[in-house]
């Protein structure tokens, strides 16, 4: 017979898990009831069968043009790049103990940035190619913010700092290259550097899905090593984790993922930063945040396209969207650690 106590406790351990199933249910759900919506409705109506039909490789009139090439390639670039990045994203997060510690701020998606921009203003490269430089120059430069921040460890606040101060410089790095970029390259470089989906096509999703296979992989392999490291990094050694070494790991899988997705679709503004604390506000510290914060990555991604499309006055990249909704909780989140410390 089990105590009293040994009872309530394994009954709660199966509510939360149960809790925790249903939520993630509900996450998955409203991702594949939008991504139906933005099949289906846009400047014309597509009935949902037609789309099944088109989804199925059946040849219907009209709609295998509109659904197929034009609104279903942009939907799962959508899902792929904000799975992208909502899961680097939170891994930092996770890994240094600070909301802040986002690609986003710390200067990898800069480096990226810069990188693009460079290619196609000064090089005057376009295509795969800036895409490949643009990864490459992501993880440079998450190994230059490592090692400038690294004494006796990497702490979480030491590397914001030195991140910010990468960042600053790199957008500087990129302002100096668009004021002296010819018109026929400026408007490219403009609508890369935004972060859209404009123009996507299916092909551009085989990176995504080998970043999220291979480095989501290695982080989800890594979730129980991710949540010690929560704790400080001598309580994980005194729990048998490998610091050292699971820091690189997971750096490395989160900047592949980042990297990756910035060079798809340019940087979406502060996806990476948002999809972690709203996965935590949901989850309320319910186990790990990977998965869920994977799925709410895609899900802003893909209703903030949908909504810079058709539901505002004049049509606007995602990256404007998620923008707009970031900057003001960045402040508040700067507010909140300010006077609470640093933590999901």
């Amino acid at each position: 017979m089990l105590s009293p106590t040994i009872r309530f406790l394994l009954d709660y351990r199966r509510r939360r898990a149960r809790r925790r199933v249903s939520v993630q249910a509900v996450l998955f759900a409203l991702v594949v009831a939008i991504f139906g919506i933005t099949l289906s409705v846009g400047q014309s109506f597509t009935p949902p069968t037609d789309v099944v039909r088109v989804l199925f490789g059946e040849n219907v009139p009209g709609a295998s043009f509109t659904v197929g090439q034009l609104r279903l390639p942009r939907a799962v670039l959508s899902v792929l790049a904000g799975m992208c990045f909502g899961l680097g994203g939170v891994a930092f997060q996770i890994m240094l103990r600070n909301p802040l510690a986002s690609p986003d701020i710390i200067g990898i998606t800069s480096g990226a940035s810069a990188a693009a921009v460079f290619a196609i203003v000064v090089l005057s490269i376009t295509g795969p190619m800036v895409s490949v430089l643009a990864v490459v120059a992501g993880l440079g430069v998450a190994v230059l913010v490592y090692g400038l921040s690294f004494r006796n460890g990497v702490a979480g606040s030491r590397l914001i700092l030195v991140g910010i101060g990468v960042a600053a410089m790199l957008q500087s790095v990129i302002g100096y290259i668009l004021t002296s970029a010819p018109a026929w390259t400026l408007q490219e470089a403009m609508r890369w550097l935004t972060g859209s989906v404009n123009g996507a096509q299916l092909s551009q999703a085989l990176p995504l899905l080998l970043a999220l296979a291979l480095f989501g992989g290695l982080l989800l392999m890594r979730t129980r090593d991710l949540e010690a490291l929560q704790l400080g990094d001598d309580t994980a050694a005194a729990l048998g984790v490998r610091v050292a070494r699971t820091r690189m790991l997971v750096i490395v899988s989160a900047v592949g993922m980042i990297a990756t997705a910035t060079a798809v679709t340019g940087p979406i503004a502060f996806v990476a930063f948002l999809s972690g604390p709203i996965a935590a506000r949901i989850f309320r510290s319910n186990g790990s945040l990977l998965v869920p914060s994977a799925l709410v990555g895609a899900l802003l991604v893909l209703a903030g396209d949908y909504a810079g499309q058709l539901l505002l006055p004049s049509r606007y990249p995602v990256g404007v969207v998620t923008g707009a909704l970031g900057a003001p909780y960045l402040i508040f989140l700067i507010i909140k650690v300010s006077r609470t410390g640093g933590s999901l």
